[in-house]
């Protein structure tokens, strides 16, 4: 059956959290005691509606480019930044498509709660060449969302690390430019949005399981995400 929403999966008696599912997230502590001056809080929140078994590679993705090694959460690089993230991960062994809510329809209160309190938003997801209207075996990642500042910093940061970027507005299916989208959930109402194609996911790990993709990230996962981070630090300046 397809959920329309997070609310709905979550109710289904058939399914078990922890065995069919689960759901990652971290949110920063901070504080502000001073009377005197203000802080900073987290500005960027990373999400992967679709990660584990769903679409693979994004859960890995999401704590990497958040500044987490994803084999031990250790802090990577050891002098961040840190950003906040929440993910859903399919933990099944075959059948995990079934657990697939769309971004429109992801209404987790974390995640929510995590995208309306921060001013930039980064989805990441995974799609099949078809989806992405390119040629079999083709590597590449389109870029969408609503916010074309991060889009561009998107775009010129992953192309100057040598990966195929491509601009998501002409194809609707992966643009990511709908309101309800839980990239665009934010503050100021927009985010951004990755859509990687398999065979680019593929390439970034030793072992393409969910227990061993941690532990054999390759030189293009991490060139990826270095890029990607980039592009946060960048809006973020």
């Amino acid at each position: 059956m397809a959920y329309p929403c997070n609310t709905a999966l979550y109710a289904d008696p058939a399914l078990t959290e922890g065995v069919d599912y689960s759901r990652r997230y971290r949110r920063h502590e901070w504080f502000d005691d001073d009377l005197s001056q203000q802080y900073a809080v987290q500005r960027t929140v990373i999400l992967a509606p679709h990660g584990g078994g769903i679409e693979t590679g994004t859960s890995e993705l999401c704590l990497a480019i958040a500044g987490y090694h994803p084999a031990d959460l250790t802090p990577t690089p050891a002098d961040g930044p840190l950003h906040d993230y929440w993910m859903f991960e399919g933990l099944r062994r075959l059948g995990n498509g079934a657990l697939h809510v769309t971004s429109t329809g992801c209404d987790d209160h974390v995640a929510r709660a995590l995208a309306a309190g921060s001013l930039n938003a980064l989805g990441l997801h995974g799609c099949t060449t078809l989806q992405a209207e390119l040629p079999d075996g083709t590597q590449a990642v389109l870029v969408g969302g609503r916010n074309p500042t991060f889009k561009s910093h998107l775009l010129t940061r992953l192309s100057a690390a040598g990966l195929n970027a491509v601009d998501a507005a002409s194809i609707p299916d992966l643009a990511g430019e709908e309101p309800a989208n839980i990239a665009n959930r934010t503050l100021l109402t927009t985010g951004a949005q990755l859509e990687l194609t398999t065979p680019l996911r593929l390439a970034m790990f030793g072992t393409n399981t969910r227990a061993e993709r941690k532990n054999t990230t390759l030189p293009l996962f991490w060139s990826f995400t270095s890029a990607a981070r980039a592009a946060v630090a960048d809006l973020e300046a």
